[in-house]
């Protein structure tokens, strides 16, 4: 009975390699994200330029086009980060610490450091926290104003993304010890 106790728990224990499914999808999908994210920042650079060429001056719609080519490839790179962090994330999680031989504690950022799997989340959650604040970004500069109540919601949404990223900050700070 013990021989296959052993071999389940073997057998048990080597399927967590299953999970490296899951890193090189997530790792394939960063790596889409940060060339779909380049390639705008490429696209505004040439309409800028284009137009610089046919007129020296660019009309503000026609800035406000580059500007929003620009603030939707942050966000671009910053879903590439979510995913190229879950998939390190996932990787020493469920595989193997990486690189261990050769790293130094100097080699990587401590936020990158994944120990467990609410680590994983945390940071997760700042860098979604980052998106949602480039995508408030990128919507209110498209917002119409047709009535003043329109500027108090503004105004309100601006509040509530000071106010998630002070309680982020200081919830990191009271965790770390360093506030």
């Amino acid at each position: 009975m013990k021989t296959i106790e052993t071999i389940f728990e073997s057998v048990l224990f080597n399927s967590r390699f299953i999970a490296i499914l899951a890193v090189i999808g997530t790792l394939a999908a960063s790596i889409v994200m940060f060339l779909a994210g380049t390639l705008r920042i490429w696209t505004g650079v040439k309409e800028f330029y284009f137009k610089i060429w046919q007129a020296p001056v660019v009309e503000t719609s026609e800035a406000e086009q580059v500007l929003a080519l620009f603030v939707n490839s942050v966000d671009n790179y910053l879903f590439a980060m979510v995913l190229l962090i879950f998939s390190m994330g996932i990787y020493e999680l469920f595989i193997s610490e990486i690189d261990p031989a050769s790293r130094r504690p100097d080699t990587r950022p401590d936020w990158l450091k994944i120990r467990n799997l609410d680590q994983l989340k945390e940071s997760l959650g700042k860098v979604i926290l980052m998106i949602l604040i480039v995508t408030f970004f990128e919507k209110s500069m498209h917002m119409e104003f047709s009535n003043p109540l329109d500027l108090l919601y503004l105004g309100i949404g601006i509040l509530m993304v000071a106010g998630a990223l002070f309680l982020t900050h200081a919830l990191l700070h009271k965790d770390t010890g360093h506030g």
